[in-house]
């Protein structure tokens, strides 16, 4: 999953960067309001971690913006992006006004970075309308709290970036994702694409996990089918 950290302190920038990508997750960072609201415009992220005291504003100025956009304004922007506020502000009116300008969460530095995942993890699965913390498709069983994949009960050894992948596709529910989408969503700005990296990544997915399970449209993209069940039970 790709996440934009939008805090200025170099050393907590740093190290969140670092922590997040030991557990797997893309990470770009941005230091100012500006910087942020440029990224969030042209770019997909998964969440937000946001902090508030930035160099050139406030963050929840930037948060009442993405939610307040219109299409007209910036047609790439999610404005339902989870943000997860992060600040050394620990007042109760501080959390308030955080959380009552579209704020998904609320957490205060210092904090413990198990702590800071599981939250992750919960604004993550609440993105991709799940209640439960695995995610099951047909003998296929994924537990994001460990980052572990089973196949028949027995644990599949995935790189980071086919279990991102895998859940990316999976979290899409039948949807067709270009090529584009996927990069984007693996990558940071930092990252060397190959041309062919995602084609690579799904042939390795398909030969530890099955060949029926990615489909691809030619020149569109890939996707997981919906079994029947969930596929009756989406409202028309």
């Amino acid at each position: 999953m790709r996440i934009l950290v939008v805090e200025d302190d170099a050393g907590i920038a740093r190290g969140l960067r670092t922590n997040l990508k030991q557990r797997g997750y893309v990470v770009d960072v941005c230091d100012s309001v500006q910087h942020a609201w440029t990224s969030v415009s042209v770019e997909r992220f998964d969440l937000i971690l946001l902090d508030l005291g930035l160099s050139d504003g406030d963050g929840s100025e930037l948060l009442q913006r993405i939610r307040q956009c219109t299409p007209s304004q910036s047609a790439h922007l999610n404005t339902d992006t989870p943000v997860l506020i992060i600040t050394a502000r620990e007042g109760v009116s501080d959390r308030i006004s955080g959380l009552n300008r579209g704020a998904d969460d609320y957490l205060v530095k210092p904090f413990d970075f198990d702590e800071l995942e599981a939250r992750m993890r919960a604004l993550l699965r609440r993105a991709a309308g799940r209640s439960q913390p695995t995610v099951t498709r047909g003998n296929i069983v994924i537990d994001p709290a460990n980052r572990s994949v089973l196949l028949d009960g027995t644990p599949v050894e995935l790189s980071r970036r086919e279990y991102t992948l895998l859940l990316l596709l999976l979290n899409a529910k039948g949807r067709i994702l270009s090529r584009q989408q996927l990069e984007d969503r693996l990558y940071n700005w930092d990252g060397l694409v190959e041309s062919n990296a995602v084609e690579v990544h799904v042939h390795h997915l398909r030969r530890k996990l099955g060949d029926g399970l990615i489909f691809n449209m030619r020149g569109v993209g890939y996707y997981i089918p919906q079994p029947e069940t969930e596929r009756q039970s989406l409202p028309t």
